[in-house]
Parts: C-alpha cells; structure tokens; sequence
C-alpha cells in the first residue's frame, strides 16, 4: 500500500446519479477511510453536449445524503484543483501537444458524416466499428488537403501487434491485443479531451493511487495503460467493481425501478439503509452478515472482498433492509424522519401543520410494520403498501360496507353486534386500551360471536381497512369521540346497503 491512499469519485453531469454510480462513490469513500486516505470528488464534465443543468448538484446531494463526506472537491478545494475538467483544459492540451511531437498521436481530419457512412459500411460488413486510420499515416497537410472537416481532432496512435496487460485488484492479470483497439480521440473538435485522456492526466497529476471504477471501463483500461506509457507516467492501481444487475440478471436500468438515488430518499429510504445495501453489491464480509454499521463498514472493508460477479439490485431485499433500520430507531428519530414526508403525503384536506404531540402517540403503533417513511401518508410509495397513517387523521373513511361483514355473520347481525358495542363504548369510564378489551372480549361473549368476528368488524368500522395496527391501542389514540362516529357511519352505511 502506498505512503498514503488517494482515490477519487469522478461522475459526469450527464444526468441524476443512479444507484450503481453512487455504488462506485461508497467504495471509493469506504477504501479511502479504512486506509486513512484521502477521497476527492472530481465533476469530469467535457461532454458539452450531454451536460444536464442541475446534474452537479445533484451528485452532491446524493453524497451528501449518504455522508460520504470528500477531502478534496467542489465546495471544499484542495491542492490539486480546479476539479471541474472543463477549467483544465489548457493542462490537457498540453499532455495532447507532447503526444503529437513525439509520434503518439496525430491530427484527424476525417468528417462527422464520413466516419458515420465508415460505420454503417462496416456494419454492412460485420466488422467490428473502427475508426479505418485513414489520417494516420498522412503528412499534416496531406491528412488536411483530403480531409472533409477545418476541424481536426486529435487520436491517439495505437502500436500495432503489441500485447497490453496490466493487473487488475479484484481480476487478477489482464490482457487485450492491440489490434483490437482502434485509434481512439483524445481532443474532440470543440477542444475538449475526451475521458480517456483527461482522466490519465488528472490521475497523474492529482497522485491518484489507486482507481476504483465499473466493470465496463475495463475494456478501456489498455487505452489507458498505452497513455501513461506513452507519457512516461506510472499507472494507478485498477480495481474494476462487478456490475449492478436487476433480478433478471440484466444491467440494472429504468424498466427495472427507480434507479436515481434521490430517487429513493425521496420515497422514504434511510440513507443509512441504502448505505449498508450498496455497500453488499459486490463486497461481503462473509456468506452470513448482512446488517452493518458505518464504522463497521470502514472497518472491514478491503478490495479483497471485492467479488467478480455481478451483483443483484433487489427493491424487495432493500425493502426489508430499511424497515429493519425503521424498527430498531428510537421513537423521537423516527418522528424526526417520518413527519416531514407525512407533512408532504397525506391527503391536503388534512390540517396543517400536524399536531405533534398526537402524531407522537400515532407512530409507536405504526413503527413496526413500516418499510418506508413515504407509505406512511401516500399511496404511491414504492413499496406498494401505503398509506398506513391516513385514517388516523382523517375524519371521513372511505370503503365497502361490505368489508364490515366479518366471515359466517351477517350484515344484519353485524349492524346489530357494532350498534350495541357503540352503545357499550359510549358509556365506557376511561377509554383506554385495557379498559377497551376487557370490554369487547366480555361483549362478544354475551352476543355469541367469535372476538375475531366482533373485532374484525370494529377494525374496519374505525379504520376503513381490514389489515391495522392492533385495534385497542388503535382506538384509544383514535379517542372515544372519533370511534363514536365512525361506527356510527358504519352501521348506517351497512343499513343503506341493506336496503338497496
């Protein structure tokens, strides 16, 4: 290991981070600080073309949603800056104008439309797309007289009939053949470098030790090796992370689910959950432990536990990771979290702002069968699941009457059965929940009814659904005077259907 470990993350603008790219950031960020190294945060934006407004930000605030915090970057600086490329283009000009003068690279004269016609011509052919090195061995004005463009580009000149290998930490030895690597561009006609180039550049310069990147830059890494030799540059270590997958084994994309990270912040996941789920694709510490700790994680992480094989994006599994992190939060924090998304998702005729004292007696009844802080209040949570808390807040329910009628009764005699609970309910001393069960397990008794079939109908009389929080402690947060009218509403909407 070197004197000291310098690892970047270094995303393009180009759209919201997804999972698998922030996947990246989290084992850059976990090697960095289980070595004591440093983590930098470099915004390679030299596609002019493809940047998206507000991608920056974004990549930022999905860092900082999971508190991967970096030492050098946007917003912080640092000895090595700027750490935008699009302000290091005159550094990489000058890398490119050494390759030229010394033989490693020449001017590209070849049209946008030519070498789209060359690609199609051979597709035609089944050959692989190459670019056909029409300019490479042309003097400059020759490659310039019988070119289609004033623009040039610059590539990079590929030795021929050479073997590149290189190590890769987590694959072992590597090796590709040169003739199987085209002429690649390393300045583009609007002046900027393309990744190849500005990336070996800024690893040198930004003493990058070691580079931890996806699977498919693998097949770029022999570009890259031939570039460092060709500049006299020794080459980082490489450790290329297995690929996300989705549970048909597929790269993980749209059709899969929400990919975006904030996507899931925004549904309701912890960030602590999403940082432990993240950190097992691809990395284990044994074939048994799934839940760990932040500190955990730095603690045991090492590349050596890095696997080769992709990693399967399950939401199901990710589900279940974040309502294990819900259940085992202390009450006040989980009320800290969850009263801003309930805020934002319950129904818009509910009052503003929530009375925090009753949400604090609603939440304790709920912690325990919530996934996500978002089904709380919405029905488009992504676990399919929500809302769990609206009825607590609202004053009109809405569902089938005949919900109410519980299995072998009928609705006469379950108008009958919630008519005299209501009467017995109303006249209760304290309504709390012991007083509430010992009250309706004696009254089902009395009316010869299973408590399962008296209970079953109460707990749709008061909350609109057959599946709830236990129904004692349920009613007593509900209070005797909302329970009142909703079983009031109940038998007159069993009567109305009765008689229709």
């Amino acid at each position: 290991m070197p004197e000291q470990v310098r690892v970047r993350y270094a995303p393009s603008p180009t759209g919201i981070p997804h999972v698998g790219n922030i996947r990246t950031a989290l084992f850059n960020w976990l090697f960095a600080r289980h070595h004591g190294g440093r983590f930098i945060v470099r915004i390679e934006d030299t596609d002019q073309s493809r940047r998206m407004d507000g991608a920056t930000e974004a990549i930022l605030e999905s860092l900082r949603w999971l508190e991967l915090d970096w030492d050098e970057g946007p917003e912080v600086g640092g000895e090595f800056g700027p750490y935008f490329q699009s302000e290091r283009l005159d550094i990489y000009h000058q890398y490119a104008e050494k390759l030229l003068g010394q033989g490693d690279a020449y001017h590209c004269y070849c049209s946008p439309a030519r070498l789209d016609e060359m690609r199609k011509e051979q597709a035609r052919k089944k050959l692989p797309p190459k670019y056909d090195k029409r300019c490479r061995d042309l003097s400059e004005e020759d490659a310039r007289a019988g070119g289609d463009t004033d623009v040039p580009v610059v590539r990079f000149r590929i030795p021929p009939d050479i073997r590149v290998s290189f190590n890769d930490q987590v694959r072992g030895e590597v090796s590709f053949e040169s003739n199987v690597l085209d002429d690649f561009v390393l300045i583009k006609a609007d002046g900027f470098p393309t990744y190849h180039l500005a990336n070996v550049v800024d690893d040198h310069l930004m003493e990058i030790s070691h580079v931890l990147r996806a699977e498919e830059w693998l097949s770029s890494t022999p570009r890259h090796v031939l570039l460092y030799d060709a500049l006299d540059l020794k080459p980082p270590h490489f450790v290329h992370l297995p690929m996300i997958l989705g549970p048909d084994r597929a790269k993980l994309s749209k059709r899969h689910g929400a990919t975006s990270l904030l996507e899931y912040r925004d549904q309701g996941f912890l960030p602590q959950a999403m940082l432990n789920y993240l950190a097992l694709m691809g990395w284990a510490l044994d074939d048994r432990t799934e839940l760990f700790t932040r500190q955990d994680l730095v603690r045991h992480f090492t590349v050596e536990r890095v696997g080769k094989t992709g990693a399967i994006f399950d939401v199901d599994k990710l589900t279940w990771m974040n309502g294990v992190y819900i259940r085992e939060m202390p009450s006040e924090e989980f009320i800290q979290w969850v009263l801003p998304f309930m805020e934002k998702d319950l129904p818009p005729h509910i009052p503003r702002p929530l009375d925090r004292e009753y949400v604090a007696r609603v939440l304790p009844l709920l912690q325990e069968r919530t996934k996500s802080l978002k089904e709380l209040g919405d029905r488009s949570s992504i676990t399919g699941d929500g809302p769990l808390a609206d009825f607590f807040f609202q004053e009109e329910l809405e569902y089938d009457p005949g919900s109410l009628v519980p299995k072998k009764l009928s609705p006469e005699d379950t108008a009958k059965a919630l008519t005299i609970a209501r009467e017995r309910l109303e006249g209760l001393g304290s309504f709390d929940r012991e007083a509430l069960e010992v009250l309706l397990r004696d009254l089902a008794k009395e009316l010869g009814v299973k408590t399962g079939q008296l209970f079953g109908a109460l707990r749709v009389a008061v909350t609109g659904r057959t599946a709830a929080p236990p129904l004692f402690e349920t009613m007593e947060v509900l209070g005797r005077d909302r329970c009142l009218k909703r079983i009031a509403r109940a038998i007159a909407g069993l009567e109305a259907r009765q008689q229709n």
